[in-house]
């Protein structure tokens, strides 16, 4: 039991994790931590920042339980995190307010502001991404414009990994890969002044903190964090790039080969490519995300859906709820467990499925807040499983909708996320996008890729493609090849899929009017009465 360890941990928006991994990259042991955060109706979600870092402290000490000779045996330590946000801390390294997270709304009338500007288009051309509310850029300027005490309290804007990794080694930085899409230039992974003053953030410049490297640069875990963690002080520390990317990373985005893209099929979805950073596809619509690979001149083309195995969950939530209301409990498990079933059942492309069943609307390939989720084309014959089969088919419409606004689809499409143990999800999802698929084995991706990055900061690794063919290529599951003709008939689905999404904002609007008219009239009757 002397064998060396590295640990990564992966502080997610719903968990925090610590994960340990043998030099060579065989994964030992989780220990995990429920994160919370708070929502409110004004649009606002927020998280403890001290809080953030007990559950930090909490994973780890709870790996080294789990551990023979933890202290001993863990010779490196990287972490990355949720990205976008904002997480202030003054001068004296104290929070100056709970952290705003991506999920927070409140700065949308900001992001309409910023999108009128002549120029935005430079600004999406440097950085590669689209404005959102998710973005610090665009947090800091709703803050500096509606909350400048904040900005007067603070003396840096960290992102979640960065405040744990000041924690672990007290070293203010942040990675190239949040730094360039939010603030700078993807091709030179540094900060740019023009980006930073197309968002009128020059008189906050010296918020943002140091750029390095964690494949290049580690500092040692404080004394103050080892005795915390349980772990030995000194041990270099590497600052891992953006969680999304480190998930792709471990999940097989980048093995060498042209043409491959990588999905992460959760709550959200998130679809990347990667490619050469001179060889980045900017759409008209300014929307996506380019970020910084660990690899010298690569970078990932990112989109992402508000909502992907979420609708799943919303659908699978209905059918419970009424099984309840008869007196029939049914688990998330058993439900879930049926989906195959139910997949099989169902004829193919029957059935239009818009997948926008999040509150805060859709954010790619298009950004529109009022965006919701409807069924095309119902019959009295079509059943519970037709409908599975119809979102899970828009699942597969809405990935190819963001394939095809970073500049086309792709030959080989690698899977991660609970939702693709489904055989006939992964078929449905490969002739979605016309490309054969192969799912990987990688449990833990998101700390994988970090712990990757530490692997080649302290010199197991010459470069991080050495480090891929070990701890990466070898568990890429089996080829799954398309099924031609089933490729032909999402073809038709999706020209369908696409024509109607183009009408629908209009139906948005007038539905959210509604909305509004109807929360007025009720509100003035409940007025009436009092």
């Amino acid at each position: 039991m002397t064998t060396n360890l590295i640990v990564g941990i992966d502080a997610g928006t719903s968990v925090v994790k610590a994960v340990a991994f043998t030099l060579d990259g065989k994964q030992i042991a989780v220990s995990s931590v429920r994160n919370t955060y708070k929502a409110t109706p004004n649009g606002s979600a927020t998280q403890s920042l001290s809080k953030t870092w007990d559950d930090c402290v909490a994973a780890l000490k709870g790996l080294g339980e789990k551990i023979e000779d933890f202290q001993l045996r863990v010779v490196a330590l990287s972490v990355t995190g949720q990205g976008d946000g904002t997480w202030l801390i003054d001068d004296d390294g104290l929070p100056v307010c709970d952290a705003w997270l991506w999920l927070d709304g409140r700065s949308a009338q900001t992001v309409d502001i910023l999108n009128t500007q002549s120029s935005e288009r430079q600004r999406f051309e440097k950085t590669g991404t689209g404005l959102s509310t998710c973005q610090q850029g665009v947090q800091l300027a709703h803050m500096a414009c509606h909350y400048p005490h904040l900005l007067e309290k603070a003396k840096t804007a960290f992102h979640c990994k960065d405040w744990l990794y000041f924690n672990l080694t007290k070293v203010r930085a942040t990675d190239p890969s949040e730094a360039s899409f939010t603030f700078g230039d993807f091709r030179t992974r540094q900060y740019d002044d023009q980006v930073i003053t197309s968002l009128g953030l020059s008189e906050y410049r010296d918020l943002l903190p140091d750029i390095i490297d964690g494949c290049e640069t580690t500092h040692p875990l404080s004394a103050e964090a080892a005795e915390l963690t349980g772990l030995k002080a000194g041990i270099p520390v590497s600052l891992a790039y953006v969680d999304m990317v480190m998930t792709a990373l471990g999940a097989g985005v980048h093995t060498g080969q042209d043409n491959v893209a990588c999905s992460v099929i959760g709550s959200t979805g998130v679809h990347m490519r990667s490619v050469s950073s001179d060889d980045v596809f900017l759409n008209d619509q300014c929307t996506g995300y380019v970020i910084a690979l660990p690899i010298p001149g690569r970078v990932t083309q990112v989109q992402t859906n508000m909502a992907s195995a979420l609708n799943l969950d919303w659908l699978l939530n209905v059918a419970s709820d009424l099984l309840k209301d008869f007196g029939c409990e049914s688990s998330p498990n058993v439900m879930v467990d049926k989906v195959e079933t139910w997949l099989q059942r169902a004829e193919e492309g029957q059935l239009l499925y818009h997948p926008y069943i999040s509150d805060a609307g859709e954010r790619g390939p298009f950004v529109n807040g009022r965006a919701r989720a409807s069924f095309t084309g119902l019959t009295y014959h079509h059943r519970f499983h037709d409908l599975v089969r119809a979102v899970v088919e828009g699942l597969g419409m809405a990935m190819r909708d963001c394939y095809e606004s970073m500049g086309g689809t792709t030959q080989e499409l690698r899977l991660s996320g609970g939702a693709v143990r489904s055989a006939t999800l992964r078929k449905i999802l490969s002739a979605s996008v016309g490309a054969d698929v192969c799912v990987s084995g990688r449990e833990e991706a998101g700390a994988a890729g970090a712990a990757m990055m530490a692997a080649v900061a302290i010199g197991e690794y010459k470069s991080m493609d050495d480090c891929i063919a070990e701890w990466v290529t070898p568990l890429l599951g089996q080829i799954e090849k398309k099924d031609k003709a089933l490729c032909d008939r999402y073809d038709v689905l999706f020209n369908a899929f696409y024509q109607q999404r183009l009408t629908l904002p209009d139906t948005w609007l007038a539905m959210e009017q509604l909305r509004e008219h109807s929360k007025t009239h009720l509100q003035v009757n409940s007025s009436d009465k009092s």
